[in-house]
């Protein structure tokens, strides 16, 4: 069984030439192979193993960091610079969405609430419509949609007020701290920021398809702020080329419309699309919803405004999110920035304490408390934004370890498990470690920065034992990370320290 695996991670690895030759380096050697690393004097301890290799591999002694804990069967606690603050990515989600589901349950809602000041007179509502946000991470224009035909339904085709919208769910009074971004892209989804006002993640999808009429292009949704000038040519028929072949250029106006410019060329048959996070979130909320209206015969006199909803107001219509652990679900599995930070301002709207009047605060308040409640040793710790879109967040492999063992004990573990990509099998792991006997063995979410590549969650060995791991590259350039770190779960699968092997790394000795 591991000679197939090994054969199949050679495989694999062939596809990254350096990154390959720098892997198989530990393919023949006993941390792979076949016997008893306790009946050899000479070999080499699991965690020395994986240091020489990421040595080797990254050039830096100091730019690897592990944690390694048997949850539920024989191991030896492996640790490596497992006390070095790191910059964690995305990993960092893990805490936010764990703490949301002990804090604020697994079955908390989100609700968006329509409200009017105003009277039915036949087919006229005569009077303000409201929007009332309560911060839903996705707002989706499906649900809207379904919400607001609630209003046709009832016979309504005209709104003779102004369309109002109340973001007062939260309070940000510190404002959000910006993300240096290298990407030259400032509209990529990855970007778009946390708001009372999100809807639909705040994106337009924008498509352009060539047939033999030409190419037509249109966005989701098609909103009136957003205009599209498409200059792509259409070609005969041939493979269909690749987004990175299309340009595509906004020019803002000064009365806040988009010109959204794109180039290049698409064989007959071909699509191709992007995403964009063009309009400031009020204003593509209140465009969105006009525009739902619309498509439906429902038109409004007044203007977009921003504003409070009336104590007296009266609730016409609401939309219920799915539950918490639908969310944490679409967070991790996908590493959703946006939701993970509104999750965090979430947290601080629900218990925001007497005086404090900012919700990122707040809620990292709220965090540290409960890690704190929990015995996790949370000195250095930098949560930030909930995220991990940050160069300032900071955690240890050994905090992050310290936390995934709370986690597994916790009554809502297989919510947060389910919500983790499965290796080799989808979300952010898909495409990793496929074809060397681990596919399904574990739960782990990834982490993607500049410069820092990492990896936490549960993995199981041959022995059918978990491991709650943590490993975190912070090195420049970090592009060979994720070799490293795949090794790390490899290793841990195929060869895991077991019996009486000693771990030894970097002053850490381990013997549990």
């Amino acid at each position: 069984m591991r000679r197939s695996a090994t054969f199949h991670f050679q495989k694999s690895v062939s596809r990254f030439p350096l990154a390959g030759a720098l892997a198989l380096a530990l393919v023949g050697n006993p941390l792979s192979a076949t016997g008893d690393d306790s009946n050899t004097a000479s070999a080499k301890t699991w965690s020395n193993q994986v240091r020489d290799f990421a040595s080797e591999s990254l050039r830096n002694d100091e730019a690897l960091s592990v944690a390694a804990v048997p949850l539920n069967g024989p191991g030896i606690d492996q640790y490596i610079n497992a006390d070095a603050l790191m910059s964690p990515g995305s990993i960092m989600k893990l805490v936010t969405t764990y703490a949301s589901l002990e804090i604020l349950g697994p079955t908390h809602h989100w609700n968006t609430d329509f409200y009017t000041d105003g009277v039915l007179s036949g087919n006229t509502l005569d009077g303000n419509f409201y929007v009332k946000f309560g911060g839903d991470p996705k707002l989706t224009i499906e649900r809207l949609w379904s919400t607001l035909r609630e209003l046709r339904g009832m016979g309504v085709t005209e709104i003779d007020g102004n369309l109002v919208l109340d973001g007062r769910y939260f309070e940000i009074a510190g404002g959000l701290p910006a993300f240096d971004d290298n990407g030259n892209n400032p509209y990529a989804p990855f970007l778009v920021e946390p708001s009372a006002f999100l809807t639909n993640l705040n994106l337009l999808h924008f498509q352009v398809r060539a047939d033999e009429r030409g190419t037509q292009a249109w966005s989701t949704p098609a909103l009136p702020d957003v205009v599209i000038d498409n200059r792509v040519t259409a070609v005969a028929e041939g493979p269909c080329p690749s987004r990175r072949g299309f340009t595509w250029e906004p020019v803002f106006h000064a009365d806040q419309r988009v010109t959204v410019r794109v180039t290049g060329e698409l064989p007959q048959g071909c699509r191709t699309t992007a995403y964009f996070s063009l309009l400031p979130h009020e204003q593509y909320s209140a465009s969105l919803v006009r525009s739902l209206l619309s498509e439906m015969g429902i038109s409004v006199s007044g203007d977009n405004l921003s504003g409070q909803t009336p104590e007296d107001a009266r609730l016409m219509l609401r939309t219920t999110s799915p539950d918490l652990v639908t969310m944490v679900r679409d967070i991790n599995k996908w590493s959703s920035n946006v939701m993970a930070r509104q999750l965090l301002l979430t947290l601080g709207a629900e218990h925001r304490a007497e005086g404090e009047n900012d919700d990122r605060a707040a809620g990292i308040r709220v965090i540290y408390d409960w890690l704190e409640n929990k015995g996790v040793n949370t000195a250095g710790m930098v949560i930030d934004n909930g995220a991990g879109l940050t160069r300032h967040g900071r955690i240890t492999a050994r905090q992050g370890a310290q936390i995934l063992q709370h986690a597994w004990n916790s009554p809502f573990s297989a919510d947060l498990m389910a919500s983790m990509p499965l290796i080799a099998m989808d979300g952010t792991m898909a495409r990793r470690l496929r074809n060397v006997g681990m596919d399904g063995q574990g739960r782990i979410k990834t982490g993607y920065l500049e410069n820092v590549r990492s990896i936490a969650g549960f993995t199981r060995d041959a022995s059918n034992t978990t491991w709650a791991v943590v490993g975190i590259v912070n090195t420049d350039p970090a592009w060979n990370g994720q070799a490293v770190l795949d090794r790390v779960l490899y290793s841990l699968h195929h060869r895991p320290p077991v019996g009486t092997t000693l771990s030894r790394a970097k002053g850490n000795t381990n013997i549990q």
